[in-house]
């Protein structure tokens, strides 16, 4: 009996750790990696170019994070089952991804053949998440911050005052320092410096 040979795309912005997970792939006798990125802006693009049937995806990567390359991939190319791999096992990265459309949540310090395996269990339609996270995210709750103050939080990130995130978002001052104070408030921080610090730990940012 045939076995039928499945194709991956890699997107990783770290080489040796594209490279590496490329070569342990390689040798299991059902999967082969047709495609390696090392953007997230940079999939869409290669799947359309390659059709694999699972895009492995890292969250931290320029030009897209993981998470929104996933988002586009499920919009436009919806056959193409998505894994998620990621150093960051954080609960709000777990939250996003599966409302992005990812069928998998793996972090990279599993094993080859559990990842092998991820491969092909998402093919066969299941959902595999790595078991600590899930607990992780039912014991952390939900992200409580909507769209809008998770933008206007990841502007303030580099130090940028009020009217500068205000000219960049199209927001009135007023209408930034209100987004801000809520997130604060929400994250139970004491300032927007600490918002963020938080946020980033959970996984919301």
């Amino acid at each position: 009996m045939t076995v039928r040979t499945v194709r991956v795309l890699l997107a990783d912005d770290q080489s040796m750790v594209r490279e590496a997970l490329a070569t342990l792939l390689g040798l299991e006798d059902d999967i082969e990696v047709v495609a390696q990125v090392a953007r997230g802006d940079e999939v869409l693009a290669a799947a359309r170019e390659h059709r694999p049937d699972v895009a492995l995806l890292d969250i931290e990567m320029p030009g897209l994070t993981g998470i929104e390359a996933a988002a586009r991939l499920r919009a436009e190319l919806p056959e193409v089952k998505i894994v998620i791999v990621t150093t960051f096992g954080r609960p709000g990265y777990l939250r996003r991804a599966m409302e992005s459309g990812a069928e998998a949540f793996l972090v990279k310090d599993a094993p080859a053949s559990q990842l092998a395996e991820a491969v092909r269990q998402v093919l066969r339609g299941e959902r595999v998440i790595d078991p600590g996270l899930a607990a992780a995210a039912l014991a952390d709750g939900a992200d409580p911050l909507t769209g809008r103050e998770r933008e206007v939080l990841r502007a303030a990130a580099d130090g940028s005052v009020n009217a500068e995130i205000a000219r960049r978002l199209l927001l009135s001052e007023g209408t930034v320092r209100n987004y801000l104070s809520t997130a604060i408030q929400k994250t139970g921080a004491r300032n927007r410096a600490e918002a963020v610090r938080i946020a980033r730990e959970k996984g919301w940012l």
